[in-house]
């Protein structure tokens, strides 16, 4: 057992105190040494697991440690027991080290308790920034950046209206319209199809963070989002019926973690009427109502303009999706007045791209069609840009 103390400490403060247990001597070495290059830790080795659990806390002694480094290559099954005993009987920030990176075993981990997923080769980097949010947790969440980042939910008057692919193209077009950092959470439980549509294979979705919510925090989120090609991270919805029931309050902290890391919290709640004794939906910025020019539409809206923006707060925005103004069956006075809200946005029928879209999972909005046109000013609208100016149309000398 050895101490190594450094004087530097890029955390801005007292240096980390970190117990590191593992038998190999030969990763021992390799997770100290990149320990020794943080300059960061006070580290305490450890050459054995604890011959039982009871034993680990008179292994560790009195000494209250920022961080537990636990090696899984030597007995995994017992390892995870340690890692779920340390992390569920202490604010400890517990730590796993494999020697290569599987998904599996990460997720296990996770479920576990640990909150750092260290595998060889040691990025630098990565662990500086785990020591950075090692460190925010020993000084009680004071180095935490504040919520501020903006709630923007899209809610569907029905079923069928278009409200996924309605939020997706409109998250995909806020980060690459207005370059702010943004994050789509689908919450259209049990069965969202929010990845779908992007084209996306997940791992991890949203009944994984409402399951743990007790410890969320910044790490832990991002280690559940998927990151589509346009730069949008994803919570996808769970690909199968969850065993967890969604409350307000688990909901609430998980968007707390996500306003405190994206500037935008774009939600897709597919056709919830549950929204009444939502906090977390009351603290909104902004909602966006998806509907089509039809008799159930209108009548489901009414109901829920009626039920949930009374206070008028979320700021209430009605998207007219597949507009055709020809053909509509109720024009658009009608709507407006059966509503008593004015229409925000009028999305335009187009069944081609909107189909190739569903296809091909090719984001819309990253095209030059009308469709994209008015997404991609919604976005810059939401994040206080001016419209998209016209593009000037040229002229032939040939007719």
């Amino acid at each position: 057992m050895t101490d190594n103390t450094h004087d530097l400490d890029p955390l801005g403060g007292n240096v980390l105190s970190i117990a590191l247990i593992c038998p190999s001597e030969q990763r021992r070495r390799t997770i100290a040494s990149a320990l020794n290059s943080a300059h960061a830790a006070i580290v305490r080795e450890y050459s054995s697991y604890p011959p039982t659990l009871k034993e680990m806390p008179r292994m560790l002694g009195e000494k209250a440690f920022d961080a537990v480094i636990i090696d899984l290559e030597s007995d995994v099954e017992y390892a995870l027991e340690l890692v779920e005993f340390v992390a569920s009987g202490s604010s400890t920030t517990v730590m796993v080290y494999a020697s290569r990176l599987d998904p599996n075993l990460m997720a296990r981990s996770m479920r576990a308790g640990a909150r750092e997923f260290l595998s060889d080769p040691i990025d630098p980097g990565n662990l500086s920034d785990a020591m950075v949010r090692a460190s925010s947790r020993r000084q009680g969440g004071k180095s935490a950046k504040k919520a501020g980042g903006k709630i923007l939910v899209f809610l569907g008057s029905k079923g069928g209206s278009g409200v996924t692919t309605v939020a997706c193209n409109f998250a995909v077009a806020l980060v690459q319209e207005c370059q702010q950092t943004a994050v789509l959470i689908d919450l259209d439980l049990p069965l969202g199809d929010a990845a779908l549509s992007l084209g996306l294979t997940t791992q991890f979705s949203t009944a994984d963070a409402l399951q743990n919510a007790d410890r969320m925090d910044s790490n832990f989120f991002s280690k559940l989002l998927t990151t589509h090609s346009s730069g949008l991270p994803v919570l996808a919805a769970p690909g199968r019926f969850p065993q967890v029931q969604a409350s307000n309050d688990q909901i609430e902290k998980m968007l707390t973690v996500a306003r405190q890391d994206f500037a935008y919290v774009v939600i897709d709640a597919g056709s919830r009427f549950d929204l009444t004794d939502a906090s977390w939906f009351a603290q909104a910025d902004t909602a966006f109502l998806v509907m089509q020019a039809g008799i159930p539409e209108l009548r489901n809206s009414h109901r829920l303009i009626s039920e949930f923006f009374k206070s008028g707060t979320p700021q209430l925005e009605i998207v007219l999706n597949r507009y055709v103004k020809s053909s509509m069956g109720v024009d658009e006075e009608h709507i407006e007045k059966a509503l008593t809200k004015p229409i925000a946005w009028k999305i335009p029928s187009d069944y081609y791209n909107v189909r190739r879209m569903q296809n091909e999972a090719v984001p819309l909005a990253l095209d030059d069609s009308s469709i994209a046109k008015v997404l991609q000013d919604m976005a810059r609208a939401a994040c206080g840009m001016p419209a998209k100016p016209e593009k000037r149309k040229g002229f032939s000398l040939f007719k």
